[in-house]
């Protein structure tokens, strides 16, 4: 699942919310790689327990859970807690997308958005604050989506928007324990997300589209966005702080 950086993440802990598929997959094989004992969670435990077998169960922990559900938050962490030696890498990721226009937009798709991506988020990284090392770093996972202006797609770009946010105030909030909070912001990746994503955009070849329009030329990996996760998650990137890298292609340049 890509190369390998080495073990510059060896002796540490990671948590990786929304772990079981696509990025967070891809991010937990990455961190586990580079020496990390990952923690992963997601909704489905069959998932869940197919990506303990691909990260290696002596590298992985699984723990099932909907990170909009606060009692879920408190067993996952009571599991990192469990173990000892606090939590070095915080992978924000578990998201929800889907399309809906101004005028199709409803209650429950808006609190559902906002529930998981904005909310979710939040208490993520607040329950993390009692196990989080010193000089530990947190990463969340924005998008490109939140510049581009995409029709149909305003209530999951502006629960982006917000998260890009919460990045910037939370590094200068935490940085005097040496807590480095960085967000990326992927464009479009290949992962099973983009697969939901397509089959809802009523359009015909919409992943073909979805490439047609990244500079590159093509969608982007899952490994390749945790490539970037890796760089945030260790000592390579000590003096960045508030970043958001784009992971993108050029999307969000031309």
């Amino acid at each position: 699942m890509g190369q390998l950086a080495g073990k510059t993440l060896e002796g540490k802990t990671a948590v990786v919310t929304g772990g079981s598929t696509g990025i967070g997959l891809a991010a937990a094989v990455r961190l586990a790689a580079d020496g990390a004992h990952v923690f992963v969670t997601g909704r489905r435990k069959a998932e869940l327990d197919a990506a303990v077998e691909t990260i290696g169960s002596a590298r992985a922990t699984a723990v099932a859970g909907d990170i909009a559900d606060p009692a879920d938050l408190d067993r996952l962490y009571d599991a990192v807690r469990a173990r000892g030696r606090g939590l070095d890498v915080l992978f924000a990721n578990a998201a929800s997308a889907s399309f809906a226009t101004l005028e199709q937009t409803t209650e429950e798709h808006f609190d559902q958005t906002f529930d998981v991506n904005v909310r979710g988020t939040l208490f993520t990284v607040q329950k993390a604050l009692p196990l989080l090392n010193d000089g530990a770093s947190v990463i969340l996972n924005a998008s490109v989506r939140a510049d581009d202006g995409v029709a149909a797609f305003g209530t999951y770009a502006a629960s982006k928007a917000a998260v890009r946010s919460y990045a910037r105030t939370w590094a200068n909030e935490l940085k005097d324990r040496g807590i480095r909070v960085n967000a990326i912001s992927p464009g479009t990746i290949d992962t099973p997300g983009l697969d939901g994503v397509a089959a809802t955009a009523d359009r015909p070849g919409a992943k073909a589209h979805f490439a047609a329009a990244v500079p590159l030329g093509r969608i982007g990996r899952a490994e390749e966005v945790a490539n970037v996760v890796a760089f945030l998650a260790s000592e390579q990137s000590s003096f960045v702080l508030g970043a958001n890298l784009y992971v993108d292609g050029g999307e969000n340049q031309f």
